[in-house]
């Protein structure tokens, strides 16, 4: 599988819109919280050191820390990882059943690829509500001029986490729901989900009254 960093936007594209089923949408939410760091950088540099901005320096400071972590890779190394996951799903179910050993470790392939494939959209999620909350004081006190652009970062943000949080769902429906793990990501779930929206909705208020 290529790096999708390596790729230009346009190849990307096409390999998004192609029959092939990676990379899909966990892909894709990873590369929208891509997006959505740098563009939260780009507003963080044209407020840090503008005395007229300076309010909004310590703001600017910490959706720094989030976005240096993101833009060195993990937004294309988490992209790179959900193709992997779901591809390792596809081909656990294509291993041999024709014995009960056969059954057995076929299996136990599938969960396991199964658990990967719902760890990897998690951590995207919860990377993705991080950068997300660190958008709204950035949004009331960063430099006005720019703060459509932390309102486009906000809802590519937004996108990411809620899109990673469905590749999660749909993966804990092959897993025991009985299981332990299984509950608790799925209570994480719903706070990650609600949260996610009181602070877009927060962040756009701020967008809206400052333009």
């Amino acid at each position: 599988m290529s790096e999708w960093k390596n790729m230009s936007l346009g190849e990307f594209q096409e390999k998004l819109a192609s029959k092939d089923p990676t990379p899909g949408g966990g892909s894709a939410a990873a590369i929208a919280l891509g997006q959505a760091a740098a563009l939260t950088e780009m507003v963080s540099k044209l407020t840090l050191g503008r005395e007229k901005w300076e309010q909004g320096w310590v703001a600017a400071e910490k959706t720094k820390l989030v976005t240096t972590n993101i833009l060195s890779g993990s937004a294309f190394e988490l992209a790179k990882k959900d193709s992997e996951a779901f591809e390792s799903v596809m081909s656990a179910y294509k291993l041999p059943r024709d014995s009960e050993d056969d059954k057995k470790h076929r299996r136990m392939k599938i969960d396991d690829a199964t658990w990967s494939a719902t760890l990897v959209p998690l951590e995207t999620a919860e990377i993705a509500h991080e950068l997300l909350s660190t958008l709204p004081a950035l949004a009331k006190l960063g430099n006005s001029n720019a703060v459509t652009d932390v309102g486009v970062a906000s809802l590519l943000a937004s996108a990411a986490c809620k899109g990673a949080l469905f590749n999660v769902e749909i993966n804990l429906e092959s897993l025991p729901e009985d299981d332990i793990k299984v509950i608790e990501i799925k209570d994480k779930i719903e706070k990650i989900r609600l949260s996610a929206s009181e602070l877009s909705k927060e962040c756009m208020k701020s967008v809206k009254e400052r333009i």
